[in-house]
C-alpha cells in the first residue's frame, strides 16, 4: 500500500458530493491522496462501504453512529438492532474503523427539546459504549467525535483502557481540546487529527507544536471547514495536502518529513490489522 497523503476523515459519502463524487475521488487518487469516508448512521455507513467497493485501493470506510443520531434510535426502540447491524457492516474488508462515535454536548438542550439533558447524555453514552464494544470485538480502531465532552469521553475511555486485556485505540477526530486533554487521549491509545481549520485559526499552533508528530493524523472533514485558500467553499479530500503542509510549517519541518510520519501513523493505526 502506497500513498502520499491520506484524508482520514472525509464525508464524500454525503449528499454534497452526489453530483461529482467520482470526479472528486479520482482527483484525490490521481494526486496520491487516499480517502477514508466516515459514516454517521447506518445509511451513510452503507454508502461509505459501497463507494469503497468501487476502488481496488485508496478508498476505505469507517462505519458508525454519530451522537446526534441516537435519540431518534431511542425513540423508535432501534438502538440494539442498529448496533447489531453496525457490527455486521464493520466486518466488511474495506471497513477500517468504527465511528464517528462519541459524545456531543454542544447546544444539547436546543437540539433535544422535550428531553432532559441527563437522558440525552445517558443515551449517547449507551450507544458510544456499544460502539466501543464493537471496536474491541473486531479489533478495529475508533473514530471519535467529542464536542464539548472531552472530559466525559476521556473518563469512559480511561475506564476501558486501564483493563490490561483491553486493546483500546483510535483517533480523536477534529480535535479542539486542550494540550492536557490531547495528552490524555494519547495515553489511552489515541492519535489526534487536525482539519483545514488550522490554516486560519491561530489557537491550534501551540497544540500542534507540543503534540508529538508520531501521534498526529490529517483530515478534512469534508465537505466542511475548507482550508485557506478555499475557505467558504466545499472542502474536498485533495485539500488534506494543505493540512499536512500547515502542520509542517507550525512544527518547523519540511512537508515531506511531516507527510512521511503521518503516513506511518495512519498505517500503524488503521492498516496494521487489515
Amino acid at each position: 500500500m502506497k500513498f502520499q497523503y491520506i484524508d482520514t476523515h472525509a464525508h464524500v459519502n454525503f449528499p454534497e458530493f452526489d453530483e461529482d463524487r467520482e470526479v472528486v475521488l479520482r482527483n484525490a487518487l490521481d494526486e496520491g491522496v487516499f480517502v477514508v469516508n466516515v459514516g454517521t448512521n447506518l445509511e451513510s455507513s452503507r454508502r461509505a462501504i459501497s463507494i469503497a467497493e468501487q476502488y481496488n485501493e485508496g478508498v476505505y470506510a469507517i462505519v458508525g453512529i454519530h451522537p446526534h443520531e441516537v435519540m431518534e434510535l431511542e425513540k423508535n426502540g432501534l438502538i440494539d438492532s442498529t448496533l447489531a447491524e453496525l457490527k455486521e457492516l464493520a466486518k466488511h474488508g474495506k471497513v477500517i474503523g468504527i465511528g464517528e462515535c462519541g459524545l456531543d454536548f454542544f447546544k444539547i438542550e436546543e437540539y433535544n427539546k422535550g428531553v432532559t439533558v441527563e437522558d440525552v447524555k445517558k443515551v449517547q453514552e449507551k450507544v458510544f459504549r456499544g460502539q466501543i464494544d464493537i471496536s474491541l470485538a473486531l479489533d478495529k480502531p475508533l473514530m471519535l467525535h467529542c464536542r464539548d465532552s472531552y472530559s466525559e469521553t476521556l473518563e469512559i475511555l480511561y475506564n476501558y483502557s486501564r483493563v490490561p486485556s483491553v486493546k483500546l485505540r483510535g483517533n480523536a477526530h477534529f480535535f479542539a481540546g486542550s494540550l492536557e486533554q490531547a495528552k490524555a487521549f494519547i495515553s489511552c491509545g489515541f492519535t489526534i487529527s487536525f482539519t483545514g481549520v488550522i490554516t486560519f485559526a491561530k489557537n491550534y499552533e501551540l497544540l500542534i507544536k507540543e503534540i508529538p508528530l508520531d501521534k498526529i493524523l490529517s483530515e478534512t472533514d469534508c465537505p466542511y471547514v475548507a482550508p485557506v485558500p478555499f475557505r467558504g467553499k466545499r472542502a474536498e479530500p485533495l485539500h488534506v495536502k494543505l493540512v499536512v503542509q500547515k502542520i509542517a510549517e507550525i512544527k518547523g519541518i519540511s512537508t515531506e518529513e511531516a507527510r512521511e510520519q503521518i503516513e506511518k501513523n495512519v498505517k500503524q493505526m488503521f492498516f496494521d490489522s487489515v
